[in-house]
């Protein structure tokens, strides 16, 4: 808070105050010297803490140089022994998955990796608006019933303690692979693999579900080795690259960190999702209409919010169906639905979205966070409007369904302030019924006569965070550009960086001291507009997502004659085989 804002700008149209993202200028110019890039891609590399010797090894990540042995993972031989035993002999395995995106490819990735070996699989993901979220104690003893020896829970289980301890009883024989924060009790199981048990020692609590079934899978490829499995009659060892497409589209989707092991896998996914040889995920490109090469912008906002479509407000196994499909024709009738299911979603979201503002705006609060609570407000969008309130009013947001008594939602919080954490303590403080998450993103389920105490209590606790933290609305950017300097050349640069995400944010830049030559609203809610510099020289194409109601979309549709900053990201935008820079807005102020 003591350096001077980055332009001057204090307050933006989006009440953020802007800084300059602090790198090592020293860095940035000798990378981009030894590596022949513009200074900017320099500083963008230094501003990540990307040193020299690293930036060659971060501009090209592999797998050979980031994979860890897996049995850094607490629980990991363990797990791949009785997985491996379970192939050899034939034994029926069921792997039981999340509903959301990294359920859905960790599910997948578990099931193609499976059945190439020939074992006896199959998949259980739990109806959302029945079952809940997790295990459950009358599925798992079904699939019991049905032969199933071996269960594999996938980005769930650590705290289903009361399921797995019936599942237990009963003989059936668990294996917990998850990522959720764990608590010292580990669940009745005969592995947990999750780095974030308080005993791993791994050094991987970053990775994604469908990260952790990856390194499953390398390891039980190791058993089997060493077993002597692949060298009777003509069994072939599987390529585990030929799934890293599954593995990027988790990883991208679960806003993990894309840093070290996590890069390796979005890069070389990325390059596996070019050839489109996963029949689901080529299906949904062609039904989203994606002609371009997938990247991970496509995976995280128009691929992933469609298999999630499955779970939020459809059937619930739809997304790991069309993963694990071969037949093209199959895969097409499975994006289909997706793709309706994901526009039902939408018109549910915006119905939701509107109640929640009207209910933050017309209820005074001083608490240091935004919650909302209605009947009937469908649980598999409250996630969704939970994310669209954390970026209206920049400070966490919580948002919850009520049917019958009970409220189920979900929160995300902004940097500097960890939500999981205030979930987890309310949960053992005998406030909610069910409740976990990380620093960013948490859900939960309350009785609704204890929603004043959770909303309080969630209060208090972030308030300590924040009066400890000093966290204020801030817009993190990499530099200034003029608008002849946001050019094609730049954005293919900038590309080489990636991918981004989490963990390697996607360069911010302002075109400073530009005009708004053309504005005008487009699809549902945004601004589009054309920038020049402020003397009327260059062009760039601009929009402003789902704002024209708010204080951005107004002025700049009003902003004629004005001259402006403005904050975003620049992207390749290609129209009838033209390729052009354009800038995704994220914030303005005028100059």
């Amino acid at each position: 808070m003591t350096a001077s804002p980055f332009l001057g700008v204090e307050t933006s149209l989006n009440g953020r105050r802007w800084t300059l993202r602090p790198g090592d200028e020293r860095t940035a110019l000798a990378i981009s010297q030894r590596l022949e890039l513009p200074e900017v891609v320099g500083r963008v590399l230094a501003a990540r803490g990307v040193d020299l010797e690293a930036a060659q090894g971060f501009l090209n990540p592999t797998l050979r140089d980031l994979i860890p042995n897996p049995s850094v993972f607490a629980g990991m031989d363990d797990a791949a022994e009785r997985l491996a035993v379970a192939i050899e002999g034939g034994e029926r395995i069921a792997i039981f998955g999340d509903y959301d995106v990294d359920g859905a490819t960790s599910s997948s990735l578990l099931v193609r990796y499976l059945r190439s070996l020939g074992a006896d699989v199959r998949f259980y993901i739990p109806d959302r608006m029945k079952e809940g979220y997790g295990p459950n104690a009358p599925a798992l003893l079904k699939l019991q019933q049905e032969g199933v020896s071996v269960a594999v829970t996938v980005d769930c289980g650590i705290t289903a303690f009361e399921p797995l301890e019936q599942a237990e009883a009963a003989g059936l024989d668990v294996i917990v692979v998850d990522h959720h924060q764990a608590e010292p009790r580990l669940p009745a199981a005969v592995a947990v693999v999750n780095p974030k048990r308080l005993d791993c020692e791994s050094g991987q609590g970053h990775l994604a579900a469908v990260g952790v079934a990856f390194m499953l899978c390398v390891a039980t490829n190791r058993a089997l080795r060493d077993g002597g499995f692949f060298l009777a009659g003509d069994r072939r060892e599987p390529d585990l690259r030929q799934w890293l497409d599954i593995v990027a589209l988790g990883t991208v989707c679960d806003v993990v960190p894309l840093t070290g092991l996590n890069r390796a896998l979005v890069t070389q996914g990325l390059k596996v999702c070019a050839q489109r040889r996963n029949a689901g995920i080529a299906a949904l490109a062609q039904v989203a209409g994606v002609k371009d090469r997938i990247d991970a912008y496509h995976l995280g906002f128009i691929l992933g919010p469609r298999v999630n479509a499955g779970g939020r407000v459809g059937e619930s196994d739809l997304g790991t169906r069309l993963l694990t499909t071969d037949n093209p024709d199959e895969a097409t009738a499975l994006a289909m639905r997706l793709h309706e299911h994901n526009g039902l979603r939408q018109e549910i979201e915006a119905a939701v979205l509107a109640e929640a503002i009207e209910q933050v705006e017309t209820t005074p609060t001083d608490a240091p966070m935004v919650f909302a609570h209605g009947q009937g407000w469908h649980p598999g969008v409250v996630g969704i409007v939970a994310s669209r309130l954390k970026e209206r009013y920049a400070m966490p947001a919580c948002v919850l369904g009520v049917e019958g008594g009970v409220a189920k939602g979900s929160g995300r919080s902004v940097p500097g302030l960890d939500l999981g954490r205030v979930v987890i303590a309310a949960r053992e403080a005998g406030i909610l019924m069910a409740g976990g998450g990380h620093a960013m993103a948490a859900g939960f389920t309350v009785a609704e006569d204890k929603l004043p105490a959770f909303r309080d209590f969630l209060a208090e606790r972030l308030r300590a965070q924040m009066d400890s933290g000093g966290v204020t609305p801030t817009l993190e950017l990499d530099g200034a550009l003029d608008v002849s300097g946001a050019s094609t050349d730049l954005v293919e640069m900038l590309a080489r960086c990636g991918p981004y995400g989490a963990g390697n944010e996607e360069p911010r830049f302002v075109i400073s001291r530009c005009r708004i030559a053309k504005a005008d609203v487009v699809g549902s809610g945004h601004v589009r507009m054309f920038l020049s510099s402020s003397n009327g020289m260059g062009r760039l194409k601009a929009i402003a997502f789902r704002c024209v109601d708010a204080e951005l979309g107004q002025t700049l549709l009003n902003g004629a004659g004005r001259v402006f900053h403005i904050a975003g990201t620049l992207r390749a935008d290609t129209w009838q085989g033209r390729t052009e820079a354009q800038l995704v807005v994220d914030d303005a102020s005028v100059a």
